[in-house]
């Protein structure tokens, strides 16, 4: 597995848990306090979501995970503040698998 497959997923699972935070912040203020529409914001963090998903899919496929681990992770990404605690104890699983790449020269061997 490359290094990119695990740095996406990495990256969207703080994107999306922030975007759910935002939403979820939005929520509370259009239904608490009648302020504030969440149309953007839902539709934002639906697109960030999607792409979440593909990603933990990805990593998931080629970490060979059992498809509950895979439904974990995407679970992670629908409560509050639980990427913040899944993503590290993912990424310390997946970054055995991670081949090194070696050295980049910027040289092609032809």
């Amino acid at each position: 597995m490359k290094q990119s497959v695990l740095t996406r997923y990495r990256v969207m699972a703080y994107v999306t848990a922030v975007w759910l935070l935002v939403f979820t912040g939005a929520i509370v203020l259009k239904y608490a306090f009648q302020i504030g529409d969440t149309m953007l914001i839902s539709q934002i963090h639906g697109v960030l979501f999607i792409i979440y998903v593909i990603f933990a899919f990805d990593l998931g496929s080629k970490a060979k995970w059992p498809f509950g681990k895979l439904l974990w992770v995407l679970a992670a990404g629908c409560i509050p503040v639980a990427s913040f605690f899944v993503e590290p104890k993912i990424t310390r699983e997946a970054k055995p698998l991670v081949k090194d790449q070696g050295p980049v020269t910027g040289v092609s061997k032809a």
